[in-house]
């Protein structure tokens, strides 16, 4: 049982620190993205360093060199006018010489080759770089729109909804009114015609609209006839 207790804890101690992590992922990747660019920085330095001292040895092969032909072409000089012994301690400095120098195109062989790998390693990791930078760009910019997307109400659909119904009920309303108003202004006309016709009729334009007892009499006595 205590075996477990200890096993549970431990779980729920790793979830917690999981949880913090995954809280602040975000602040995590940009401190990583900046260790990661500092450490590309250093590695272009070192490249820049190991060149330098490449770039060093080179000079100094070519002052080795030149050294050496010089004092070959003195040495020459020596034995053609028969001074031997210091065409032979010339000898021994050109030995020296090429000793140094031969231990110096060894360096720079050695410097070339680091060089390319260094640049080779630099150049895997700029571009890991801008590749992650890239991802990075993407993380920041899901991050603000799903932090937009949570300020917004909850129930701003809903609004949304309840608000294009009353929209819906207010332009009906409105077509309804304007029906009305239009039957209303044909009512009238029709109203104003029908008080025209009757005035006239009153007034012995035209055939009556009404029947009068006269009128009745004079029907009636034709029928008997």
């Amino acid at each position: 049982m205590f075996k477990q207790l200890v096993t549970l804890v431990r779980g729920q101690s790793n979830e917690g620190t999981q949880a913090v992590l995954d809280a602040n992922a975000l602040s995590l990747l940009r401190q990583q993205m900046r260790d990661a660019a500092q450490g590309v920085n250093k590695s272009r330095k070192a490249v820049a360093v190991v060149i330098a001292y490449a770039e060093r040895e080179k000079a100094s092969l070519n002052r080795l060199e030149t050294q050496i032909s010089d004092l070959e072409a003195r040495a020459l000089d020596a034995l053609e006018q028969d001074s031997v012994d210091l065409a032979s301690e010339a000898a021994g400095t050109i030995a020296q010489l090429e000793a140094e120098r031969d231990t110096t195109r060894k360096v720079i062989e050695a410097y070339q080759t680091q060089i390319l790998r260094l640049k080779q390693c630099l150049t895997e990791n700029e571009t890991c770089l801008r590749k992650m930078k890239r991802g990075q760009h993407l993380a920041e910019a899901n991050d603000k729109a799903q932090r937009l997307s949570g300020v917004m109400p909850s129930g701003y659909i809903n609004d949304l909804k309840d608000a294009e119904a009353t929209l819906k009920r207010l332009q009906e309303r409105q077509e309804h009114a304007e029906a009305t108003a239009t039957a209303m202004v044909e009512l009238s006309a029709e109203t104003s015609a029908e008080s025209m016709t009757e005035r006239l009729a009153e007034a012995g334009y035209g055939a009556p609209l009404k029947a009068d007892a006269a009128a009745v009499l004079d029907r009636l006595k034709k029928k008997a006839q």
